[in-house]
């Protein structure tokens, strides 16, 4: 039997090539480079586009639980992510092009997959298809999707970092380091002091925003990818205490902790490149040049991308989907990635390992995979298929998890000993044949 998979992001090449790999037959369907939606450039493959960072890979953090919990469940992208990473401290950051190339590599070189370039505009019912078309779907696919779930979608913005050059920076005004010595000074640093932050923050506060012409007038904006004039806006502090914080960093030149702190992390493995951590912005691009150049060492900093803004659509999935994450109407029509409302770049690639897993428990007979509530994926897989009254997009939080019987006041050990009870639970879980 062949499965359709539409959209080669992460959930989709993630779906394919565990499929392709037991022996399935996998038809993926691709519409770049034919049509690109307003957020990609590039022809490749799980391409990233708000940023490089795949997040913490350490076990006693959420990202890297569900890291931990991918790798036992089949995943293939984790492997990618590992040859192409780039220096980032505790977080797994990888070189976008390098990472890119190298995920339509695998796919290309599947057998069991055959690429069709072309865009999708109606979803046959009577094959088995995983949807995966990302939370830029739009036209005709996305009418198609609208026709399959009762017009029951929802929408929200997200919002790109500007990557800077290099040789552009003033080194003599910034350091290399990472929060409490993490890493080895994987992070470039630019502290501000009181005064030049509180001048940046006012300039940030009245910057002039760019029109959203195509999207919708009224904005929601996904708290996790909260573009940086909207935190400005919520006081003089709520950066200091978000992306701008200088917790566990001490500036050499003073030798004090600076007020606020902007790091830079590397775009590429040359580190030519560098984005700003936090920084999502849908200011206008001679704002950003302006308002941007106020921080410290990028005076003269030479942008070569200024951040973007896009409309992410998903679905009303506790409604929609079932825990196989088929729609419960259409149970040959499945969905992955984002568009689910899985956040983030490994929980989009976590929703199509899940969606192939079902997909081929059902190939074979077999009743659906169960993930118990202790795991990160059983967690986000309840989250987003349970009755919620104001369903949003959710990524991997330690939050998610059921509370130890025990309890354990340090926070970082109390994270580590969840994961340590995730992984065994779905050890277990997989060794009874789940």
């Amino acid at each position: 039997m062949r499965v359709n998979v539409i959209g080669a992001g992460l959930a989709g090449c993630e779906a394919a090539l565990y499929l392709a790999k037991r022996g399935v037959a996998v038809r993926l369907f691709e519409q770049k480079p034919l049509v690109y939606s307003p957020a990609h450039k590039s022809a490749g493959f799980a391409e990233l586009v708000c940023s490089n960072s795949l997040k913490a890979d350490r076990l006693d953090s959420a990202s890297g639980l569900l890291k931990a919990e991918m790798k036992m469940l089949g995943d293939s992208l984790l492997e990618a992510a590992e040859a192409c990473r780039v220096a980032a401290g505790g977080a797994l950051a990888v070189d976008r092009d390098r990472f890119s190339e190298t995920v339509t590599a695998m796919v290309r070189g599947q057998e069991n997959i055959e690429i069709v370039n072309e865009e999708v505009t109606a979803i046959d019912e009577s094959e088995v298809t995983i949807v995966a078309s990302g939370p830029l779907t739009q036209g005709a696919l996305a009418e198609e999707i609208g026709r399959l779930t009762g017009g029951q979608r929802l929408s929200f913005y997200d919002a790109a970092a500007p990557i800077v050059t290099a040789d552009s920076l003033d080194m003599t005004k910034i350091f290399a380091a990472s929060r409490y010595g993490r890493g080895e000074a994987d992070y470039l640093n630019c502290p501000f002091d009181k005064a030049g932050y509180e001048a940046f923050y006012e300039a940030l506060k009245t910057a002039e925003r760019a029109p959203l012409h195509e999207f919708d007038d009224h904005l929601t904006v996904y708290e996790g990818c909260m573009p940086i004039e909207v935190m400005a806006q919520r006081g003089a502090d709520t950066m200091r205490y978000g992306p701008l914080r200088p917790v566990g960093l001490k500036d050499p030149a003073t030798g004090h902790r600076p007020w606020a702190n902007v790091q830079l992390r590397a775009e590429n493995v040359q580190r030519t490149m560098y984005n700003l951590v936090g920084f999502q912005t849908n200011l206008k691009f001679g704002e950003q040049k302006r308002v941007f150049s106020m921080i410290p060492g990028l005076e003269n900093a030479e942008f070569v991308r200024y951040g973007v803004m896009h409309r992410n659509t998903f679905l009303d999935s506790p409604r929609l989907l079932g825990k196989d994450l088929a729609l419960r109407e259409h149970p040959n029509v499945y969905f992955a990635g984002q568009i689910t409302g899985f956040e983030g770049y490994m929980e989009s690639a976590a929703s199509g390992l899940l969606a192939a897993r079902a997909v081929y428990a059902r190939l074979c007979g077999q009743s659906v995979p169960e993930y118990p509530a202790e795991t990160m994926c059983g967690a986000l897989l309840a989250y987003i298929t349970s009755p919620v009254k104001d369903f949003q997009p959710m990524g991997a939080n330690m939050g998610l998890l059921p509370p130890l019987e025990t309890r354990v006041r340090d926070k970082r050990e109390r994270y580590q000993v969840l994961a340590e009870r995730a992984v065994k639970v779905l050890e277990t879980q997989l060794k009874n044949g789940a």
